[in-house]
């Protein structure tokens, strides 16, 4: 199993509201790297759920990876906000995954937060100018953050 960090600004899309939903496509990441990342992925994997571009940002619950990565259709799609204009059904260049809620957190892990606890000093999430939506989180980050996010 391999764990992940995923971002999303909670107006658009939140752990709330994958709890309501329970499962829901994963789509609309707009960048190689975090998109192969996304192609790394697999069922069982379960991920930090991070608000982002909100105040405060933060981990706000796990979500699991319930589905292989597949073609993200949102980029074809010319009134999703996710339309890539040079993607096409033969090209298309981008990734989605199926994830399914697992829990929401007593309270959000802020950011702040992560940034005074030891044994987070390679996440990358933590490196200055980093900015990907999805990144991987090692075996041993996982169990820092679960021991105060819990």
């Amino acid at each position: 199993m391999a764990y992940w960090l995923m971002k999303s600004e909670p107006d658009t899309f939140s752990i709330s509201d994958l709890a309501r939903l329970e499962q829901a496509p994963w789509d609309g990441v707009r960048n190689y790297q975090a998109r192969n990342f996304m192609r790394e992925m697999r069922p069982g994997d379960e991920f930090l759920f991070y608000h982002s571009s909100c105040q405060p940002p933060g981990a706000a619950g796990i979500g699991r990876i319930i589905s292989e990565p597949y073609p993200d259709h949102t980029a074809i799609d010319p009134d999703s906000p996710y339309h890539d204009p040079k993607a096409t059904a033969e090209k298309l260049p981008w990734t989605a995954v199926d994830v399914a809620f697992v829990k929401k957190f007593p309270r959000l892990l802020t950011l702040s937060d992560m940034r005074s606890l030891n044994g987070l000093e390679g996440l990358a999430l933590l490196q200055r100018g980093s900015r990907l939506s999805v990144m991987p989180v090692t075996d041993q980050q996982w169990q820092v953050l679960l021991a105060v996010a819990s």
